[in-house]
């Protein structure tokens, strides 16, 4: 518990009694914090648990958002491509323009599955501003330690790739140790096999 005091001057004293006697007219008082210091450092550090529990949330709106926005992207290739004029003797590219406009509809399905994931990392991280800094700083450490801890992209072969090489899968403390032992068991049997 910290305790501070403020001393000021009394203002109703006056000069020459000030003079005379400068301790008697200061007011004391002690403010005493009930440990604001120590709620601050636990506030101010994440633990993984509860980092990993963000980040799965992060996803959720990643996935939450992807869908409406590729509905908005299909009704949208529909009302753009299905009002045009089409002359169906008049091939586009070599394709019939029937065809070529379905393609183009399911163009705009597929863009709208892209823009899905980032419009849900902006509507989350506009909910989430609060905590924005200490999840950057976790998201920072989370990668480096799976750039640290991944096998070397070069030991993979076409029929054999590494397990989640970016740890897009982690979502709690277990998985994470499952993948740490997963990269380990990837590791020595590419390395095994190189030497025999």
């Amino acid at each position: 518990m910290a305790e501070r005091t403020l001393c000021r001057p009394l203002i109703l004293a006056s000069r020459s009694a000030l003079r005379q006697n400068p301790k008697q007219f200061f007011v004391c008082r002690t403010y005493a914090s009930t440990g604001s210091s120590q709620a601050t450092t636990t506030a101010s550090t994440l633990s993984w648990t509860e980092y990993l529990a963000i980040r799965g949330s992060k996803r959720k709106w990643q996935v939450a958002t992807t869908i409406p926005c590729a509905l908005l992207g299909f009704a949208g290739g529909v009302a753009y491509f299905g009002n045009l004029d089409t002359d169906p003797t008049k091939m586009i590219m070599g394709i019939d323009p029937f065809f070529f406009y379905g393609i183009c509809t399911v163009g705009c399905v597929g863009l709208g599955a892209l823009i899905g994931p980032t419009v849900g990392t902006a509507l989350w991280r506009t909910s989430h501003r609060t905590n924005l800094a200490l999840i950057d700083a976790k998201d920072t450490e989370f990668y480096q330690r799976i750039a640290k801890n991944r096998v070397d992209a070069s030991l993979q072969s076409p029929t054999s790739p590494i397990p989640d090489y970016y740890g897009e899968k982690i979502g709690s403390i277990h998985q994470y140790r499952q993948w740490l032992r997963d990269q380990a068991k990837y590791r020595r049997k590419a390395i095994l096999s190189e030497e025999e």
